[in-house]
Order: C-alpha cells, then sequence, then structure tokens
C-alpha cells in the first residue's frame, strides 16, 4: 500500500505519519517511511539518533549523486535516471521500519533545480510504483513530488488539519491538486482539536465522507513531537481513537 500523507506546518502531520508507521509495523507490516517534507523532522519523531540522520543528509542536497546519475553538470540530462539502487544504499533500517530521508522538491530564488527535481520525481516513481513494501510519504505542505503518473499509484492520500481557516484553505489547495492528478482516494484528519466548537468547525466545513476522524488536543502527542524516540504508541481512549482512523486509513474490515 503507498500512502501520501500532507498538511499545513504545524498541524501535527509528522508525529501523526511517525506514529501510523509504528502502527503498521505492528501490525505485521514491513514499512518504508519516506521524509519528503522540507523540515526534515520524520527521523527525529521515529527516534532514530541524532549522529545517524546527521550522515544522512536528504538525498535532494547529495550534489555529487545527483550529478553523477543525472549525466554530469552540462544543460542536457536523462528524465528517467537509474534510481533503483539508490533506497538501498541510503536508507536506514529499524526493525521492520526502514527509513529514507528524500528532501522537498526545490523552486525560487535565483538557481534553476530542474535537474534536482527531476532526479526527485524519478525517486517517488522508484517509490510509488516499483517498492513492494508498504510506503508513507511526508510530503509537507505540497504533492509536488506527486506527477499524474506516480499519483495514480498512490492508494490514499491523507490531509491532516487543524479547525483553523488557513489550515482549512491549505486542505482545499491540496485536495484541489489531488482531484487534478486523478489520485484515487483522499481523506482529511481533524488534529488538536480542544472542544466542541472546533469539532463543528471541521464537520461543517468536510462531508463526513471526506473526514473520517477527530483527534483531540494531546499533551501527550504533543510530548511525542518534541521528546521523541520511544516506540511506544498512545493507549487509552486517545489510543482507540487512533487505531479506528489507522484502520479507516488502510480501509481494514471494509469489504
Amino acid at each position: 500500500m503507498k500512502i501520501a500523507i500532507s498538511g499545513k506546518g504545524g498541524v501535527g502531520k509528522t508525529t501523526f505519519t511517525a506514529n501510523f508507521a509504528r502502527w503498521l509495523v505492528q501490525k505485521g507490516a514491513t514499512v518504508l517511511a519516506v521524509d519528503a517534507d522540507p523540515d526534515a523532522s520524520l527521523g527525529t519523531i521515529l527516534g532514530i539518533s541524532d549522529d545517524v540522520l546527521t550522515d544522512l543528509k536528504p538525498i535532494v542536497d547529495m550534489k555529487e549523486l545527483i550529478e553523477e546519475r543525472m549525466g554530469g553538470s552540462g544543460a542536457f540530462y536523462p528524465l528517467n535516471p537509474n534510481v533503483d539502487d539508490i533506497l538501498d544504499d541510503y536508507s536506514v533500517s529499524v526493525g521492520q521500519l526502514r527509513f529514507f530521508r528524500m528532501g522537498n522538491i526545490k523552486g525560487g530564488g535565483t538557481s534553476c533545480y530542474c535537474k534536482e527535481n527531476s532526479f526527485l520525481q524519478a525517486l517517488v516513481n522508484s517509490l510509488i510504483l516499483g517498492e513492494k513494501d508498504t510506503v508513507i510519504l511526508d510530503m509537507g505542505a505540497g504533492i509536488e513530488q506527486l506527477t499524474r503518473g506516480t499519483a495514480l499509484g498512490v492508494d490514499v492520500l491523507v490531509i491532516i488539519t487543524e479547525p483553523s481557516k488557513v489550515s482549512v484553505q491549505t486542505v482545499q489547495v491540496i485536495q484541489q491538486l489531488a482531484k487534478e492528478l486523478g489520485i484515487p482516494r483522499v481523506v482529511v484528519i481533524g488534529n488538536k482539536v480542544r472542544n466542541l466548537n472546533d469539532e463543528k468547525f471541521l464537520r461543517d466545513r468536510f462531508s463526513s465522507e471526506q473526514l473520517i476522524g477527530i483527534i483531540p488536543y494531546s499533551d501527550e502527542l504533543l510530548e511525542m513531537s518534541i521528546n521523541t524516540g520511544s516506540e511506544v504508541l498512545p493507549e487509552g481512549s486517545l489510543g482507540v481513537q487512533l487505531n479506528k482512523i489507522y484502520g479507516k486509513i488502510i480501509e481494514e474490515g471494509d469489504d
């Protein structure tokens, strides 16, 4: 299964991604967790040591590797470079979970990142269309890495939102992009919901088919995002709610 997770910065998306990846591993899946967020914090929240992460810089910043695969520093480069071995050489394994730090599509400024972006899109294509394990892509606020071809290989796009107008507007932009790319299933999860007014705010803006779950504001989840490294998943009522949401994402129990 291929799952892309997106949402405005600060909505708790990466903490959700890390816990979801751990839950899938506990369910017996072999999971590849891909950090495609420019904030690049997924590895930290998964509990991977700083020493390992320091050596594992984002692939998009490895200029020598990109130059080698893209045919040197000339103006012409292959549109479909060979990247099949990149994952094995530059990922970190933690039990049944592998972590891969990809980096984000670049843009703006005075430099042209056409070569780097073409390289990243080839990587995404390989991960989504060729990887046999369960893949979770932590994609940040956009889904620029997905082309029309690779988007069709994504089983579900999960968008995390807070109960705020700005966050909901980000969701709507992502939903439109997903529609244009033809992603077959797009769902929304409300996070950091403090009260019934917050919940009503979200339910008034998304249908019950779109909004598959509500996560209450939790000091436990906040602590996970700050003091990381624990593989223990939330328990109690919060754990029950999260388990239901995870099950809905993978359509557990559906016909």
